[in-house]
């Protein structure tokens, strides 16, 4: 089973210049041979890539060390040493790097392409050999130049997964069984809170040129801000959706504060997360009493935002999930539509790396071939 990891603290070193060569030419019948101490190789660089396979960092987590090699020093009759080669550290889309010091943002991989690479450390420049500096006046340097040294940086490595829609809901209110039923993840479930303790991603295949990624994120409980139950550290995996689905389970006794209370948890975390554009989920209404209380949760929302589309489901049921299917697919194709560069969706100035995921998302090529890592997959 892969292993879920979001967060990994790496160290990361360039490599050092090779040092000049002092060196002399000794050849027979040639009197005064000269300096002939050659160059020091260059140091490896360290390059960051996208890897669309990728979906964790576990690769990361028990790999904390990533050096690249150290140029060779120069050698005599004028021969340069070896460039050290280069080290290139694949990350899946949506990672960001910081210094893990200085909590300083360095880069965030949301739009690159496989091919593209990010040169973060350079590697020291090779020493001059002695071969450089003979001069009229000094026919036999015995000097040489040393190679620099490489840098050296220690990071933090987060991983926020890029989707198009994230679940939110409390515990056992329907979440993996829709992701279950929509996508190709197989997550686990069963009849008891706290079943998804780590995140759930899904694909859902609409045609044969768009896929939809859900991200399912596990259950929130009222004071999750404060880090009740599973606390918040998930709810970075969807602060870059295009919107949410808010599942509520309308057999549950708390069904008409449960929407009030989530968004009371998401505004905690993020403004901009409140925000996002989204659908209700009344599920399990194949319980007795719950398709009345789904009624009253509409009329409850009908109230505060008539732009919310409230469908009545049951997952278990498959009662109204081509409904649900087709407002998921909608509001993606809505956002879409309506994305302005820089700008969010509700039309307040948004990062960059936040703003354009939608044009990385619709650019995004998916590879059935490729062996993928998906978070929370309980196959093994």
């Amino acid at each position: 089973m892969i292993q879920f990891a979001d967060e990994a603290v790496i160290n990361v070193f360039s490599g050092k210049g090779g040092n000049g060569c002092i060196s002399f030419r000794r050849e027979k019948y040639i009197p005064n041979g000269g300096p002939s101490g050659g160059d020091g190789g260059k140091g490896g660089d360290v390059y960051f890539c996208v890897k669309r396979n990728l979906r964790t960092l576990y690769h990361l987590r028990f790999h904390p060390i990533f050096k690249a090699q150290s140029g060779s020093d120069g050698m005599s009759w004028g021969k340069y040493g070896k460039d050290g080669e280069d080290i290139t550290i694949p990350v899946p889309p949506g990672t960001t790097i910081r210094d893990a010091e200085t909590n300083e943002l360095i880069h965030d991989f949301t739009d690159e392409d496989e091919d593209d690479k990010f040169l973060f450390l350079k590697g020291g420049k090779g020493g001059w050999g002695n071969i450089h500096f003979k001069t009229s006046t000094n026919q036999a340097p015995r000097y040489a130049h040393k190679g620099t040294p490489g840098e050296e940086r220690k990071l933090r490595v987060e991983l926020s997964i890029m989707a198009d829609i994230g679940l939110v809901g409390f515990p056992n209110a329907g979440k993996s069984s829709l992701l279950d039923l929509f996508t190709n993840a197989r997550p686990k479930i069963a009849p008891y809170p706290f079943t998804t303790k780590i995140p759930n991603l899904g694909v859902l295949h609409v045609d044969e040129n768009t896929d939809i990624i859900i991200a399912d994120i596990p259950g929130i409980i009222e004071g999750a801000s404060e880090g009740a139950g599973l606390g918040i550290r998930f709810l970075k995996h969807i602060s870059r959706t295009a919107g949410l689905l808010f599942m509520i389970d309308c057999s549950d006794d708390n069904y008409l504060t449960a929407y009030d209370t989530l968004c009371a948890e998401l505004g905690k975390f993020s403004k901009t997360l409140i925000e996002k554009p989204r659908i209700v989920l009344c599920n399990k209404i194949d319980i007795e009493g719950a398709a009345e209380h789904a009624k009253e949760v509409q009329a409850q929302l009908a109230k505060k935002d008539s732009s919310i589309k409230v469908i009545p489901v049951s997952v278990y049921a498959r009662t109204n999930v081509d409904e649900a299917r087709n407002a998921i697919i909608e509001l993606v194709e809505q956002m879409n539509r309506t994305h302005t560069p820089g700008k969010n969706h509700s039309g307040a100035q948004a990062p960059a790396s936040e703003a354009e995921q939608t044009e990385f998302l619709s650019s995004r090529s998916v590879d059935d071939t490729m062996e993928e890592q998906l978070p929370g997959s309980e196959n093994k």
